[in-house]
């Protein structure tokens, strides 16, 4: 592991400032030039694997990447594309995804991998036609039939298509990549620099459409320098993924895709999702090829322990090379930290690291990194080098801003929005908040504190932490519980919409649940020595959260702003004078 240390100055102001005293090595000049590298050194080695239509494992070698790159890139070329006139992808995780993005980066083509969601689950269509309109792409890639309504509804027909097999109106994958790579790919490519934009990742936000933050291949370069600094023992062997995560999302995409492509690693792409019905095809996954690493949100994690628990030959793969384990994306609850130690020892003889950290779309992603055993969740790890934090007080808490190289420099077509996400000394405003496990010992890192926009006040002016609420109700709820909104701005108490998980909620009547629940309110009631730390009043909502009304995101993390709007006569129910029997009281009965 890298160094476990940071600097800390103190400004007047109440200002801190954190670093790592380890530099920032040298990185590349492009996204792929370690794929150059590889295809190289090691020519024959797995890069990405998918499975066929029969299941068997397809595999695109680094000299076969590197050649597809080549000639898919003179193909983008040929069509007017660049850094300015992008490629839109709509599709999911794929052999032929991974390929054209690749193409793209290697010739200074940006590119915009769209959330499969907005085509394909989303009933109007609106945000994905908000990006394309935004984007206005010389090509779109779709990843198979089931995206043509979508693409009726929302690209232009002008818009050149490519899809996986030929069919009528589109141009196919095998027919682009016919292209015979020439002195222009080798041109352009010599023209990609640090500032080219390499990817415009969307991002929903807490309001309106989803916004294109820019990706350039400096954040790309410099943001795995910086992993492999905290992580040496990445250098030391390959890694091995199984993953599922979305190449749209920057967890995936940029964090993940790129660890393996930067470390000569082999990505097998995990068809699997954290879902009942889907959460059985991970468990396949990892039952035939032995991560050396394993990255996941906290659902995923939760989702995998049953299997892991009841299938000795999946533990024995699982954990048998596993060097560390990951997560990121949300806040993963303790019980779910400690299920996965007590299965690590049981299975090896020895606790696999969990290790965790804090990033952003807009930090390609990584800003702190836990490297060693925090023995509990919620830790989030000191700055990696090459990153300068910025705490600043702010309504009681630390909000943290970040300046680094791989920092974007803004969001695409959008000077106001780019304006704003900065400081007056340049540092990107995260728009979170967190604080120090130990104030008197920094080097044991930061907590997470919640979303500084998320927190509010009751009406006596005390302030609510919505994350650590929020994080309670769902712990102390647990399977039970999917997510929580928290409501109670200017209201005498704490109040909690909660969305049920429905599997979990299968095993029990109506009586029985609502009994746990009920149980749990009491719990956190009678643990509190105020109005501003437990909930007061809860509901279970029947239906889930909706992805056009902006309730829920494409990766499923939900939108508080947008559930207490869109569902306000559910909190106005909330806090009637007259009691609805779907209400929830909790019942302290404990004095403070």
């Amino acid at each position: 592991m890298g160094t476990r240390a940071t600097i800390m100055e103190s400004r007047p102001g109440g200002a801190v400032f954190l670093s790592s005293p380890e530099p920032l090595r040298e990185y590349g000049r492009t996204a792929t030039d370690r794929l150059s590298h590889w295809a190289k050194s090691a020519p024959d080695r797995t890069f990405i694997a998918q499975r066929g239509a029969t299941g068997a494992w397809r595999t695109v070698t680094y000299a076969q990447a590197l050649d597809f790159a080549e000639r898919l890139g003179q193909a983008l070329l040929d069509r007017g594309l660049s850094s300015t006139r992008p490629l839109a992808i709509l599709s999911g995780n794929s052999i032929e995804h991974a390929m054209l993005g690749l193409a793209a980066m290697h010739v200074g083509v940006a590119y915009a991998p769209i959330s499969p969601a907005y085509s394909l689950v989303s009933r109007d269509f609106g945000k994905l036609k908000h990006i394309v309109a935004l984007l206005e792409p010389g090509l779109v890639f779709a990843g198979g039939e089931e995206y043509r309504p979508a693409i009726a509804a929302a690209v232009p027909a002008q818009t050149e298509l490519v899809m996986l097999s030929k069919s009528a109106g589109c141009t196919s994958f095998e027919d682009l990549a016919r292209a015979v790579s020439g002195g222009a790919a080798r041109e352009a490519h010599a023209r990609v620099d640090g500032d080219t934009v390499a990817k415009l990742l969307f991002t929903s936000g807490s309001t309106g459409f989803p916004k294109a933050v820019i990706n350039t291949h400096r954040m790309l370069c410099s943001n795995q320098q910086m992993i492999l600094q905290v992580f040496p023992f990445l250098e030391d062997e390959p890694p091995v993924l199984v993953d599922w995560l979305p190449w749209n999302h920057t967890f995936g995409g940029n964090h993940n895709f790129g660890m393996a492509l930067f470390n000569g690693g082999s990505l097998h792409i995990d068809d699997g999702r954290p879902v009942p019905g889907a959460i059985e095809r991970t468990a396949r996954n990892l039952r035939e090829i032995a991560p050396t690493v394993y990255f996941n949100v906290p659902r995923g994690f939760e989702a995998l322990i049953p299997h892991l628990r009841k299938d000795a030959g999946l533990r024995s793969s699982f954990f048998g090379r596993l060097s560390m384990m990951f997560y990121a994306g949300a806040g993963m609850a303790q019980h779910v930290w400690d299920d996965l130690d007590q299965l690590s020892g049981a299975s090896c003889g020895e606790r696999v690291l969990m290790a965790t950290g804090l990033g952003a779309t807009e930090t390609a992603p990584s800003v702190t990194f836990t490297n060693w055993d925090s023995g509990r969740a919620g830790v989030i790890g000191l700055p990696a080098p090459g990153q300068s934090l910025k705490l600043v007080p702010s309504a009681g808490k630390l909000e943290i801003r970040v300046l680094g190289p791989n920092v974007t420099p803004g969001y695409w077509k959008d000077e106001a929005l780019t304006r704003a996400a900065f400081d007056d000394e340049g540092y990107y405003c995260l728009g979170d908040a967190v604080r120090f496990l130990d104030p008197d010992s920094p080097e044991k890192g930061l907590l997470f504190d919640g979303r500084i926009a998320e927190d509010f006040k009751l009406d006596t002016g005390t302030w609510v932490n919505v994350a650590s609420i929020r994080a309670r109700l769902i712990s102390e709820t647990a399977p039970f519980t999917h997510d929580v909104v928290i409501a109670g701005h200017d209201r005498e108490a704490i109040a909690a919409l909660i969305f049920p998980d429905a599997e979990a909620c299968k095993t029990l009547d109506e009586a029985e649940l609502r009994a746990r629940f009920q149980l749990a309110l009491d719990r956190l009631a009678d643990e509190a020595t105020g109005s501003a730390q437990f909930v007061a009043r809860a509901m279970l909502l029947d239906a889930p959260p909706s992805l056009d009304l902006g309730e829920v995101t494409d990766k499923g993390s939900i939108n508080q702003r947008a559930v207490l709007k869109c569902r306000s006569h559910a909190v106005e129910e909330l806090y009637a004078a007259e009691t609805s029997p779907r209400i929830l009281i909790a019942n302290k009965r404990r004095a403070p």
